[in-house]
């Protein structure tokens, strides 16, 4: 059994030696890479926000500090696929220029098997980078976008606001609710407005409260104003039940930012809201596109091969460089796109999130299948072309 294991192992990896420098080289690149193309832009991104930051009242040094930890893990995210492509590029460059690949392919070596070790190296880090934004930058991009709404004040009390604004119908009054915060085990509903209508849809009354908080299997509204809209009468209600059948869930499940949220409670979201009749598309399209943006990371080797294979038949390194930059672009521009369409309920979601990655994984195969076969040796029946006499 294990050395049927060892011959299946050399029929993948002929070399774990060969295997463990590509790895390493492509690592390597893809490290130095991303903690330089990071730094420059966390600089930018820092001297166009410093004053902002300053401005708030005891601003100091540490507020730089904690901008800048919680913008770089959404900077990381954002461009760890372009450096992987960047990365491998380089790699493939460096190994046909020394003319290792001529080697490898000398000693019986297909362009599969000399790509799988990129390939594998490309599935740890994508492993990787999935791990690292359901740990660290949900939760960093949900901190700071909390601190940015707070105009970067110093000394924030913990961010317990799970939504934003939330509209809702419940019969005939329309529900408006501007933030949704969970204190312990209450539920507290900040700013709700009700607007009731009559079974015409004509608007009768408006109750606005300024807040209002669930307990006890009971929601109360506190400091609330009443408008009856026939007689223009105003009556103020320091407390008031709300007999309404609506649960605190569906408050917590309504208009959740895909961004601010882990994968598997992204998913326990679209199940709460499908239980609820409510429309999902957006965060479907969101919830494949967790999967799928770490995974475009297995592409890049694919894309990127055409700067390893006939450099000398088909243009210089240079110009096939180029070539494999402006596919990894393209296959970029394709899956914001591709989101963008999934988030206005055009494509389908799954669609949305994995099309851009079949298609370009088709796309690389075929530029690899041209590269590697578009040069075909003559005949072995066909004769030499006669030499003129002088």
């Amino acid at each position: 059994m294990r050395e049927t294991l060892r011959q299946l192992r050399r029929l993948v990896v002929p070399s774990r030696t060969l295997a463990r420098y590509m790895v390493r080289l492509h690592v390597g690149r893809f490290l130095g890479i991303l903690v330089g193309v990071i730094t420059v832009l966390q600089l930018l991104d820092l001297l166009a926000h410093t004053d902002d930051i300053m401005k708030a009242q005891g601003a100091t040094w540490v507020s730089l500090v904690s901008y800048v930890s919680m913008r770089a893990p959404e900077f990381i995210s954002q461009f760890a696929p372009f450096t992987a492509l960047l990365a491998t590029l380089l790699t493939l460059a460096t190994l046909n220029q020394h003319s290792e690949v001529v080697v490898m392919k000398a000693i019986g070596l297909s362009a599969h098997r000399i790509l799988l070790p990129l390939g594998l190296a490309s599935f740890l880090i994508a492993i990787a980078h999935f791990a690292f934004n359901e740990t660290v930058v949900v939760k960093a991009a949900a901190d700071l976008k909390y601190w940015q709404d707070n105009d970067y004040a110093v000394d924030l009390p913990p961010n317990n606001n799970l939504t934003g604004r939330v509209w809702l119908k419940e019969g005939n009054t329309l529900v408006l609710v501007e933030a949704v915060n969970q204190l312990r085990n209450r539920v507290v509903l900040d700013k709700v407005s009700l607007f009731m209508r009559n079974g015409e849809g004509k608007l009768t009354s408006i109750e606005k409260a300024d807040f209002a908080w669930y307990q006890d299997g009971k929601w109360t509204l506190h400091e609330m104003r009443r408008l009856d809209l026939a007689t223009h009468k105003v009556t103020i209600i320091p407390i008031a039940d709300w007999n309404t059948p609506i649960k605190p869930e569906r408050f917590l499940t309504l208009n959740v930012n895909p961004n601010y949220v882990s994968f598997f409670k992204l998913w326990g979201v679209i199940k709460q809201l499908k239980a609820q009749g409510q429309p999902t598309e957006k965060l479907m399209a969101a919830f494949w596109q967790k999967l799928a943006g770490p995974a475009s990371t297995l592409l890049m080797p694919l894309l990127a091969a055409v700067a390893a294979f006939g450099v000398h038949r088909a243009g210089s390194l240079a110009i096939r460089l180029v070539f494999g930059m402006a596919l990894g672009f393209s296959f970029f521009v394709a899956d914001n796109f591709m989101l963008a369409m999934g988030e206005f309920g055009v494509a389908p979601p799954f669609l949305a999130a994995w099309a851009p990655f079949f298609l370009f994984m088709l796309l690389g195969y075929a530029v690899l299948f041209n590269t590697e076969e578009g040069g075909k040796p003559p005949p072995r029946h066909a004769r030499p072309a006669e030499v003129p006499p002088p």
